[in-house]
């Protein structure tokens, strides 16, 4: 008799167990993982391509070295700021938006101090790179956009009931997302 209630009562703990979710828990919080690592790859695609370009403009011996500095340093600080798939929470998140948006920004600066240096835009190699960086920029945003649509699958899922009392149990922690840089809902002031 005992080994019959025994039984009957792992086949309750597996029941219920398999009707918190849990596994569904799992398989979004991987899929947040995945897409995380589409973002990264994005941003890495960028990163590559800076060193190219930054040996590119460097072959222009008059070009503003302090520019070219800019970049590198700010490509330096934007490698040091990983976050791991696990740990995305939203001081995370806006540490390495913050460093990216940095590297963006001089790299901006780098490419519209260019402009005085007709030669240098010629190149195919630069053209390459100006292309090939503004396709990053748009794979970037994709992937970002992507893995706000992955993390809000996920946190409205272990948010929900019943998930959202086995997701504690479990270790399932909401996932932050990717918000616009600061000022960027004021519309740049354009004058002529």
């Amino acid at each position: 008799m005992k080994n019959i209630v025994r039984l009957f009562l792992i086949l309750i703990a597996a029941s219920s167990l398999t009707s918190c979710g849990y596994n569904s828990m799992v398989e979004k919080r991987e899929a947040v993982g995945s897409a995380w690592g589409n973002v990264e790859s994005a941003y890495q695609r960028r990163l590559d391509l800076i060193d190219n370009l930054v040996k590119t403009v460097k072959g222009a011996a008059d070009f503003e070295k302090t520019t070219l500095t800019q970049v590198v340093e700010a490509r330096a600080k934007a490698t040091s700021v990983q976050i791991d798939a696990n740990n995305l929470t939203e001081e995370n998140l806006e540490k390495f938006s913050a460093a990216q948006d940095e590297l963006k920004g001089s790299l901006s600066r780098l490419l519209v101090s260019v402009e005085a240096y007709p030669n240098l835009k010629a190149t195919d190699a630069f053209r390459d790179l100006q292309t090939q960086l503004e396709g990053t920029e748009n794979r970037i945003n994709t992937a970002r956009n992507s893995y706000n649509e992955t993390v809000k699958d996920y946190n409205s899922y272990i948010a929900k009931i019943p998930q959202n009392i086995y997701s504690g149990w479990f270790g399932f922690a909401p996932k932050a997302y990717f918000k616009a840089a600061t000022g960027a809902e004021k519309a740049p002031e354009v004058k002529f």
